[in-house]
C-alpha cells in the first residue's frame, strides 16, 4: 500500500488541529497526520463492562454505575468533597481534593453517575479518588454507551487531554479505513518469514482493541500486532546506529602506532601488575588505533577494574605517535581525580598534562589554553570546559569520555569536532562503570565496539552491605566510632528526596554538626557541590592523607574519590537513590587490602521498588548483575540516560522484553541493507523523527 496525501499532509487538516495544539503535538514529534498513528499507546484500561459495586476489590480498575446517596463536604488538614454512590449490590465513596462549586452542584442525590477509577480501601467503604465521571439517564442502564473497546492510554505532554489524542487518533484510523495508505516498509516475504501481519492491521488493532481482546497479553505488550510494531521500531534503530556507524568509518583518522616504550615505562613503574582482562581490552584500543579511521570504543568495567589504567595506556599510545589526548568527566571532582592520577603516571615519563576544569584563575586558564594550542600541552584534563570556543588543540589524536552517559550528545559531538583536522577526527574511547548488559548495548550501541573489564585486581575485598532502619541509627553512629578508633576512616552520605543540591547540602551541613556532636573525638569534616572547589579540594586532599577520620558528604562522592584507607560508608536514607548511585558509591570503600562495610540505612516504609534495591545491593556485589536488575527496575531510558541523549526512547519496544527479537533485528537489518536499501531512510525517519540528527556522536 502506498502512501497518500490523507496521511502524509500536515497535523493541521486533522479537524480541531489549529496553531495551538500543533505545537503541543510537535513536542511529541507528531507534525504530518500519519504521525498520529506512530503515537502509540503506553496501556490500556478496561471500560468495556460494568462491574457491580458489590464485586469490586482493591486494586481493581473499572467502570461502575449507581445513584447518589449522599453528598458532603469534609473538614480537616484541606477541605475533600466525599460522594456516597450506590447500585442495590453495594456502595463506594468518590473522594475528591481538588474540587469546584459546579462540581459540587453536579454530585446531588439522586443524580445517577457512571465512574471511571481505581478502587482503594476507605475508612467506610471501598473509595475511588479522584474517578472520572460522567451523569448518565435512566434508560443507559442496559448498557449503552459503554466503551467498545479498551481504552488507549497515550504518552501526553502539558496542555493536551487523553481526549484529544484518542480524537485524533480516531480521525487519523477512519483515513485508514477508508483506503488512505501507510507505506509497510517492510518487504512481503520478511513479514511471512517471520509471520508479522501487516502494517495497517497493526496499527488498528492497538489504537483500538476490540472487546474480545486479550487484554492480559496486551497490557504485557506480547500481542502479536505489538510485537509486529516492536520489531520495526528496534529495526529502525539499529538501522540509524548502523548508518552512524558507517559513516564515522567513512572519516580518516591519525594512524596511532608507536613502539609502545611509554606504556612499557609506566608499567615498570606500578607497584601491581595488570590483570588479563586489563592487558586484553588495551589489546583492543591499541588495534584500533592503530587503523586509518576513527576509533569507536565502549569501555565498560565495574567500580574499581582498572578502567583510568586502561586510559593511560591509551592516552600514551596517541602522545608516543606525536598527537595530543583530550579526557572528559562529568564532574569537577572526577576530572580533578583524573588530572591527579594521569599526572602521578605521566609526568614521570616526561608528558606535559594540563588540566582545564572550570575553577582555574583566568590567568592560569588563559596560559593553559596557550599551550594546549601550541602543542606543549600533551594531555588535557577537563569537564564540558575543554570544549569550550576558546580551547583549541594543536593535533588532537585521542577523545576520552568518562562516564559518557552524563553528557548530552552535544556536548559529546563538539569535543569530537574540535579535533577535525582537514577532515582527520580523533579516536573516541568511552568508558562508563554502569556495565550495560550486553543485550541493551547491542541494541543502544550498534555503532560502538564494545569491550569488558570482567576482572577486578587481586586483593580487592568484597564489600559486606547491610540495610538497617534508621531508627537503629545510634548503633550505626557506634559502628563508625568503632572502626575510626581502629584506624580506619568513614563516609557518611546524606541524601535527599528533593533533586535540590540547596537542600542536599544543608541535610549534610546539620548532619556533620550531630555526628561531631556524638563523635567528640574523630575529625569529622563535611565535603559538598556547593563550596568552592579549593574549599573541596582541600577537604579530600586532608581526607585522603588521613587527616580527617569521618568525612560528611552529599551524593558528590558518587564517582572519582580513591581513598584505600576508608572501610566503612554510610548511606542515609538509601532508599531515595537508584541502583547504579548506589553500586557507585559504595565502590568507594572497600579499594585498600582491609575488610570493608557499607550500611544502607532507610526510612520505613519501603516501597517494592525500594525494597527491590535494597536487597540487590545486600546480594550481590557484581555490576554486571546490579546492572541487569537495575534494568528491569527502571527500564532502559534511566539506565542509559538517554532521556537527555535522543537516542533509544522506544514508544512501543521493550529492550528486556523483546530480547529475543534483536537476532532476528539484526539479520533484517542486513537484508534490508541489501536488497532494499532505499527502504532504510523512510523507516528510521517514521520511528525516529529529528534524533536522526544526531548522527556523527
Amino acid at each position: 500500500m502506498t502512501q497518500t496525501a490523507e496521511l502524509i499532509g500536515p497535523v493541521t487538516q486533522l479537524k480541531g488541529v489549529g496553531p495551538r495544539l500543533a505545537a503541543r503535538l510537535e513536542r511529541l514529534g507528531i507534525r504530518v497526520a500519519q504521525d498520529v498513528l506512530f503515537h502509540l499507546p503506553a496501556r490500556y484500561q478496561d471500560r468495556t463492562r460494568l462491574v457491580p459495586i458489590g464485586a469490586l476489590s482493591v486494586g481493581d480498575q473499572a467502570v461502575i454505575e449507581g445513584e447518589v446517596q449522599l453528598t458532603e463536604l469534609r473538614y480537616g488538614k484541606r477541605p475533600t468533597l466525599l460522594s456516597r454512590v450506590s447500585d442495590g449490590t453495594g456502595s463506594i465513596t468518590l473522594r475528591f481534593f481538588h474540587f469546584n462549586a459546579k462540581q459540587r452542584d453536579a454530585l446531588q442525590r439522586g443524580v445517577r453517575l457512571r465512574c471511571y477509577g481505581e478502587v482503594r480501601s476507605g475508612a467506610v467503604t471501598l473509595e475511588m479518588v479522584h474517578p472520572e465521571y460522567r451523569p448518565v439517564s435512566a434508560d443507559a442502564m442496559n448498557g449503552d454507551e459503554i466503551e467498545e473497546t479498551l481504552t488507549p492510554i497515550y504518552p501526553t505532554t502539558e496542555g493536551l487531554h487523553q481526549l484529544t489524542l484518542r480524537n485524533l487518533t480516531g480521525q487519523t484510523l477512519a483515513r485508514l479505513n477508508d483506503g488512505a495508505g501507510v507505506e509497510d516498509w517492510l518487504p512481503a516475504e520478511l513479514l511471512a518469514t517471520l509471520r508479522l501481519p501487516d502494517l495497517a492491521a497493526a496499527l488498528r488493532y492497538v489504537h483500538r482493541p476490540p472487546v474480545d481482546a486479550p487484554v492480559d497479553e496486551l497490557l504485557a505488550g506480547r500481542h502479536p500486532t505489538q510485537q509486529r510494531l516492536a520489531f520495526e521500531e528496534l529495526l529502525a534503530h539499529h538501522l540509524s546506529l548502523r548508518q552512524l556507524r558507517a559513516r564515522v568509518e567513512r572519516h580518516r583518522a591519525p594512524v596511532l602506532r608507536g613502539p609502545g616504550e611509554l606504556f612499557a615505562d609506566l608499567q615498570q613503574s606500578l607497584p601491581f601488575r595488570l590483570t588479563g582482562a586489563q592487558q586484553r581490552v588495551i589489546g583492543e584500543i591499541a588495534a584500533d588505533l592503530q587503523r586509518a579511521h576513527p576509533m569507536q570504543r565502549l569501555v565498560q568495567g565495574d567500580v574499581g577494574s582498572g578502567k583510568t589504567l586502561v586510559a593511560a595506556a591509551a592516552v600514551l599510545a596517541a602522545v608516543e605517535a606525536g598527537y595530543q589526548a583530550a579526557v572528559m568527566a562529568p564532574t569537577e571532582l572526577l576530572a580533578e581525580q583524573h588530572w591527579r592520577n594521569f599526572g602521578a603516571w605521566l609526568a614521570p615519563l616526561g608528558v606535559r598534562i594540563d588540566s582545564l576544569a572550570g575553577k582555574l584563575k583566568a590567568s592560569a586558564r588563559t596560559a593553559a589554553i596557550a599551550r594546549l594550542a601550541s602543542g606543549e600541552t600533551q594531555v588535557a584534563v577537563g569537564t564540558h570546559a575543554l570544549f569550550q570556543d576558546e580551547v583549541n588543540f594543536k593535533k588532537l589524536g585521542l577523545v576520552v569520555i568518562d562516564e559518557q552517559h552524563r553528557f548530552g550528545v552535544h556536548q559529546r559531538l563538539a569535543l569530537w569536532e574540535k579535533g577535525n583536522d582537514s577532515g582527520r577526527y580523533p579516536h573516541q574511547l568511552i568508558m562508563t562503570a554502569t556495565p550495560i548488559p550486553r543485550t541493551l548495548a547491542m541494541t543502544a550501541y550498534a555503532d560502538l565496539d564494545v569491550s569488558v573489564i570482567d576482572e577486578l585486581p587481586p586483593g580487592r575485598q568484597p564489600v559486606e552491605t547491610v540495610v538497617v532502619p534508621g531508627s537503629r541509627r545510634d548503633e550505626v553512629v557506634q559502628r563508625v566510632k568503632l572502626a575510626c578508633r581502629d584506624g580506619r576512616q568513614a563516609y557518611w552520605v546524606c541524601t535527599l528526596i528533593e533533586e535540590s543540591e540547596v537542600l542536599q547540602c544543608q541535610a549534610a551541613e546539620d548532619t556533620v554538626v550531630i555526628l561531631a556532636e556524638a563523635l567528640p573525638d574523630l575529625r569529622v569534616a563535611l565535603v559538598h557541590g556547593r563550596m568552592k572547589g579549593t574549599e573541596k579540594e582541600a577537604v579530600m586532599m586532608a581526607f585522603k592523607a588521613g587527616d580527617i577520620d569521618l568525612l560528611v558528604a552529599t551524593t558528590v562522592i558518587e564517582v572519582g574519590v580513591d581513598v584505600p584507607n576508608a572501610s566503612l560508608m554510610v548511606i542515609e536514607n538509601a532508599e531515595r537513590l537508584g541502583l547504579a548511585q548506589l553500586h557507585q558509591l559504595r565502590g568507594r570503600v572497600g579499594r585498600g587490602n582491609q575488610k570493608s562495610a557499607c550500611v544502607l540505612m532507610y526510612q520505613p516504609p519501603l516501597s517494592r521498588q525500594g525494597r527491590a534495591r535494597l536487597a540487590t545491593l545486600r546480594e550481590t556485589n557484581d555490576g554486571f548483575e546490579i546492572a541487569r536488575r537495575d534494568l528491569e527496575i527502571r527500564g532502559p531510558g534511566e539506565v542509559l540516560g538517554t532521556r537527555q541523549s535522543g537516542l533509544l526512547q522506544l514508544k512501543i519496544a521493550d529492550v528486556l522484553r523483546d530480547q529475543a527479537l534483536i537476532p532476528k533485528v539484526d539479520a533484517a537489518a542486513q537484508r534490508l541493507l541489501r536488497d532494499y536499501p532505499s527502504h532504510v531512510a523512510p523507516l528510521i525517519r517514521r520511528w525516529l523523527g529529528e534524533a536522526v540528527q544526531f548522527g556523527d556522536v
